[in-house]
């Protein structure tokens, strides 16, 4: 197959992903010390004329306003975030800067603020069709990011392992 075909059939498989993605939004809550977010019980995503531009200041999309982190990082966080990452993440992500079906993680931290890595994990359909971020990530990407089904506590501890796979100490 040359690659005009290939990538023909890429573009015609994310158009048809795009349009029959399920849209479901998780608003599954746990109690977690070191989030603070709004205590409306219903999210409500952005109109469509209001997209999120990029930045390291990007908040993102979502109910995560503050994310307050620990210095040092929580190694007991850290280690279940691992064990959510080999069982619900490592198919389509690598800990390193390589591309394998989604981005390599290494430098994400640097690359998004806490609250958008928490908002994206938690409302990821939302953030790839009205966060200018997500939306470039995906256009690189090319396949979106299916909906986890994760608690904040568990989007939090994946954050603590992001960090810890970054080096920040």
């Amino acid at each position: 197959m040359n690659k005009k075909t290939f990538r023909l059939l890429a573009a015609f498989s994310v158009l048809l992903t795009l349009g029959c993605s399920n849209h479901s939004n998780n608003n599954e809550t746990s109690p977690n010390e070191t989030v603070t977010k709004e205590t409306a019980p219903d999210v409500k995503p952005k109109t469509d004329s209001s997209v999120v531009s990029p930045g390291n200041a990007n908040k993102g999309i979502g109910r995560f306003k503050n994310v307050v982190l620990t210095h040092p990082i929580d190694a007991a966080m850290a280690s279940k975030g691992q064990s959510i990452f080999d069982a619900k993440c490592m198919a389509c992500h690598k800990t390193d800067d390589e591309k394998l079906v989604g981005p390599g993680w290494k430098g994400v931290t640097d690359r998004h603020s806490p609250e958008w890595l928490m908002n994206f994990i938690t409302n990821t359909q939302v953030m790839l069709d009205k966060d200018l971020t997500a939306q470039q990530e995906l256009a690189i990407c090319v396949v979106r990011m299916p909906n986890q089904d994760l608690t904040d506590e568990q989007a939090r501890q994946i954050l603590e392992f992001m960090r810890q796979n970054d080096g920040i100490k």
